[in-house]
């Protein structure tokens, strides 16, 4: 990588800091800024992927506002460069603080050149690699599973199984509260499958009115009811080749499940009003919030298409069970929203990080969406608080096992995704926050494959 691709932004106002500092960076691009105007003219100039500022600038050169209002506003302007806060000696809290505030890493003072371009070096490597995901993503490389965000073991296995399932021509019944994501995971295994060419076709059994079902499913004839002033082809001929997915299919009338089990063992249709018998080569998956064992106990379900239906089940876990997924899907919410609304960069104050961690969330992933949209659009300040997400309640935490050792590893795994969460994912900080070292902190992450 040439020199001209690999700039630094030095943000100091000493002398002869900045030039060790240049002289420390031999295989970078430095560029100097003495304040905080300075450095953002830099940054209206250049795309800079690492800063190492320095908190003591002018005109407050003896404190630190200047410093965090220069580390603010950077953030703001450039919010994936990596800003490296060069602090007094042991000055911990401003450390912290600058951390929390969004700076990548800190470094204390007196400078030692080859820690500091150990920092520097790594911020640089990551700036690339979240690059390099970003740019896969707008250039369509990304995995089908891509709208799938989680870090828990329960969703992770979730995954694991689509990808099992997808290549088989088997029919899928997703099982899940709502708002879990069930359509979400309808659309990775069509990706994944044989007929990801094809088209998905959605429709949804709850929300159109019984009498207008079977004419959306499988079509009608010209004149067929009132109304029918044409040959209207049914959701199932338009995902021919493709996928078809019934949403919440345990709603459907009982008149129209038996017409269901007919296509799923012959897969022919005859359209409303028709007599013609239609081939139809089409993969089904269905979804569903209620439990179809119990329905078909009560005669409301058919128990013979349920196991028509049922050759595979997938049940996705709601968001109270998929340990550290609140904190981390509230981030990303967060960003994307603060983005899209072309808001400052919001953050999460440490009692909303609290809050999220402990709401056992009964609308799952749709409502910590929802909450999380709402926030942005009201919050008056940079900072979401717990007011602003409107929170309440408090979660559980049951451990099953009477196993020492496993209940050990247990709290361990979920102390470490705690402090991941709270600190955004910041190694160092979250060492801090556990008490142990980053040799440490490293080894626990690839013991519970937290990477």
């Amino acid at each position: 990588m040439s020199t001209d691709s690999r700039k630094l932004l030095v943000v100091e106002d000493d002398p002869g800091l900045q030039t060790q500092l240049k002289w420390c960076f031999e295989g970078y691009d430095v560029i100097i800024a003495s304040d905080r105007e300075a450095a953002l003219s830099e940054l209206e100039k250049y795309r800079i992927p690492v800063v190492t500022l320095d908190l003591g600038l002018p005109p407050d050169a003896d404190g630190t506002s200047e410093g965090f209002q220069a580390l603010e506003e950077i953030l703001s302007k450039s919010p994936a460069t990596k800003v490296i806060v060069v602090t007094g000696n042991n000055d911990r809290q401003h450390a912290l603080q600058a951390i929390g505030m969004g700076a990548y890493d800190f470094f204390y003072k007196p400078i030692d050149a080859d820690l500091l371009g150990f920092i520097v070096n790594r911020a640089y490597r990551l700036h690339e690699i979240e690059d390099e995901n970003q740019r896969l993503h707008f250039s369509g490389g990304e995995s089908p599973l891509e709208g799938v965000i989680t870090a828990s073991p329960q969703m992770l296995t979730v995954c694991r199984t689509v990808e099992k399932v997808a290549p088989a021509d088997a029919t899928v019944l997703v099982l899940g509260e709502s708002g879990t994501g069930k359509e979400l995971l309808a659309h990775a295994v069509h990706a994944l499958s044989g007929r990801s060419t094809g088209r998905f076709v959605a429709i949804n059994c709850a929300a159109i009115p019984e009498n207008l079902l079977e004419s959306e499913l499988f079509g009608h004839e010209k004149g067929a009811f009132t109304g029918a002033v044409k040959q209207t082809p049914g959701k199932i001929e338009m995902a021919n080749g493709g996928t078809l997915f019934l949403d919440e299919v345990g709603d459907m009338p009982m008149a129209l499940q038996a017409k269901l089990l007919r296509f799923l063992q012959e897969r022919i249709i005859e359209r409303v009003g028709g007599r013609k018998e239609i081939p139809v080569d089409v993969r089904v998956i269905c979804a569903t919030h209620k439990d179809l064992v119990q329905l078909a106990r009560e005669a409301s379900f058919r128990e013979d298409l349920y196991y028509r239906i049922s050759e595979i089940s997938i049940r996705i876990p709601p968001l109270r069970e998929r340990e550290g997924d609140a904190l981390l899907l509230a981030r990303v919410f967060l960003e994307k929203f603060s983005k899209s609304m072309s808001k400052f960069q919001h953050r999460f104050s440490k009692d909303a990080l609290a809050a999220i961690e402990a709401y056992p969330w009964p609308g799952n992933v749709r409502e910590l969406q929802n909450r999380v949209k709402r926030s942005v659009i009201m919050a008056e300040h940079k900072q979401i608080s717990t007011s602003d997400l409107e929170l309440g309640g408090a979660g559980t935490n049951d451990t099953r096992t009477f196993n020492l050792r496993e209940i050990r590893e247990q709290v361990e795994r979920q102390a470490i995704v705690r402090a991941m969460g709270h600190v955004g994912g910041k190694i160092s900080l979250a060492s801090e926050l556990l008490g142990v070292s980053r040799p440490t902190m490293y080894d626990l992450i690839k013991k519970y494959n937290l990477k």
